[in-house]
C-alpha cells in the first residue's frame, strides 16, 4: 500500500484517539463529549469550526489557495444502544452504549485527514470537514441539510466511507449506482380486549393477533414483489402483556423494511396496512400502523465513483478494489447528502480474519489498523479533487 507517510507517522495518535472515543460511546444528538473532541481537535489544526449544525453535527472548514472549488468528507459520530461485550481496556464505560458500527474509527479517520491536509495545504479550495451526528435511524444527516449545510458550507462533491468486516485489509468496495438500500421502521399497535388467562372467551386476544400478522407479513415480499426486486421485511420485536395469567389488552409489533426502489417500499406499506386492519378485523381487534421510511436508498454518482475508485487505486492498487460487490441491504444516511450533492460512497476492509464479527455485534471492533489507509484516502480525495475540478 502507499500510504502517505505523514499519516502513517501520527497513526500512534489516531489509535489513542479512537480508543478514547470508542471508550465515551454517545447516542445520536447526545454526541456532545465526541463533539468537543472533534472540533476541540480541528481548532488545533487550524480549521475554523462550525458548531450545532445538525444539533450536535461539527462541520470544519480549511482554506488553502484562492479557487472557489469545494469537497465535502464526511464521517458520523453516534454509538448504538448496545450493551459492549469486549473485554479490552478501551471498552465502553457508558452502560448500555456502544461504538458497535465503526464510527468511532470513521470519526478519527476524516480527523486524520484534517490533521494532514491542515498541515500541508497542498491544494486549491476549500475542504470541508463534515462531522454528522444520530446515522442510526435519527435522521442526522437530515437535521444537518435542514440547517443549512450545504448552503453554508458548499461543496461540488462529497464523500463518505464506512468500515467492512469480512473484506481484507487493504481492499475497497464500491459500485456505481445504488449501492445500499433504503430503509423504513414500523409499528403496529394492536388493542383487543383484555381478559383473565383462564376465560380467553371472554376477550379478545392481541398476541394471537400479532402471531398470525407476523407471519402474514412474511407473505408480503414473497408474493407481491417480484424476486428481482430485492427488499426485506422483518419483524424485530413483539410486546405484550406483564403477567402469566393475564390475556392483555394491547400488544405491539416493530421491525424494518429495506428495499432499492421506491416503489418496492410503497408496496410493502400498503400492503402492511391492508394485511394488519384485515387480520386485527377478523379477530375482532383493531390495528394501527405507522410507517416511517428514514433513508434513501445510497446511490454513487457515476463520475465520483469512477474518481474515488481512481484516487484509491493510487493507494492500494486497481486490483484491490471490488467494483461489483453484492448490493447491501443495510442503510445509510449520507444518501440524504449524496441526494442533494454528487458524490460517492465507500467500503473500506475491516479484516477477514476468523472470529471475527459484522456490525451491530456486542463484540465487534474496529480495526486500528485500516485507520491511515482511511484518511489517506481522504485526504488523497481532498487534494485530487481540488487540483482537478473545473468551473
Amino acid at each position: 500500500m502507499q500510504l502517505i507517510p505523514r499519516v502513517l507517522a501520527f497513526h500512534e495518535d489516531l489509535t489513542k484517539c479512537r480508543h478514547d472515543i470508542h471508550a465515551h460511546p454517545e447516542l445520536g444528538f447526545e454526541e456532545r463529549r465526541t463533539s468537543d473532541l472533534v472540533a476541540e481537535r480541528l481548532a488545533g489544526f487550524g480549521c475554523e469550526v462550525f458548531r450545532g449544525i445538525g444539533k450536535t453535527g461539527v462541520v470544519g472548514r480549511l482554506r488553502a489557495g484562492n479557487s472557489l472549488r469545494t469537497i465535502g468528507l464526511r464521517a458520523d459520530m453516534d454509538a448504538l444502544p448496545i450493551q459492549e461485550a469486549n473485554a479490552f481496556d478501551y471498552r465502553s464505560r457508558n452502560d448500555g452504549r456502544m461504538h458497535a458500527c465503526g464510527h468511532d474509527g470513521h470519526t478519527t479517520m476524516l480527523l486524520g485527514a484534517a490533521r494532514y491536509l491542515a498541515e500541508t495545504r497542498d491544494f486549491d479550495g476549500t475542504v470541508h470537514f463534515i462531522f454528522q451526528p444520530a446515522e442510526e435511524g435519527l435522521g442526522g444527516a437530515e437535521a444537518m441539510l435542514a440547517d443549512g449545510l450545504f448552503e453554508n458550507f458548499p461543496c461540488d462533491a462529497i464523500f463518505g466511507m464506512h468500515n467492512a468486516p469480512g473484506v481484507a485489509v487493504g481492499r475497497f468496495e464500491i459500485r456505481s449506482g445504488a449501492m445500499m438500500a433504503g430503509g423504513a421502521f414500523f409499528d403496529i399497535h394492536i388493542t383487543g380486549r383484555g381478559a383473565h388467562g383462564a376465560r380467553p372467551e371472554s376477550g379478545v386476544d392481541p398476541v394471537i393477533v400479532a402471531s398470525h400478522l407476523a407471519t402474514a407479513l412474511q407473505t408480503i415480499v414473497s408474493r407481491n414483489l417480484r424476486p428481482v426486486d430485492t427488499t426485506v421485511l422483518s419483524v424485530t420485536q413483539i410486546h405484550a402483556g406483564d403477567a402469566y395469567n393475564v390475556i392483555p389488552e394491547r400488544a405491539v409489533m416493530r421491525g424494518t423494511v429495506r428495499a432499492f426502489d421506491p416503489k418496492s417500499m410503497e408496496l410493502v406499506e400498503h400492503n402492511m396496512r391492508r394485511l394488519a386492519t384485515a387480520i386485527a378485523g377478523g379477530f375482532g381487534a383493531s390495528a394501527e400502523v405507522d410507517f416511517r421510511n428514514l433513508f434513501a436508498p445510497v446511490v454513487n454518482d457515476r463520475d465520483e465513483t469512477a474518481f474515488i475508485v481512481e484516487t484509491a487505486a493510487e493507494l492500494v492498487g486497481a486490483e484491490n478494489i471490488n467494483l461489483a460487490p453484492n448490493l447491501v441491504m443495510a442503510s445509510e444516511d449520507f444518501a440524504a447528502m449524496l441526494n442533494r450533492r454528487p458524490g460517492a460512497y465507500i467500503r473500506i476492509g475491516n479484516g477477514d480474519q476468523p472470529g471475527g464479527c459484522q456490525v451491530h455485534n456486542p463484540g465487534y471492533d474496529f480495526n486500528d489498523a485500516i485507520l491511515p489507509l482511511g484518511a489517506s484516502l481522504f485526504a488523497r480525495l481532498a487534494e485530487r479533487k481540488l487540483a482537478r475540478l473545473e468551473r
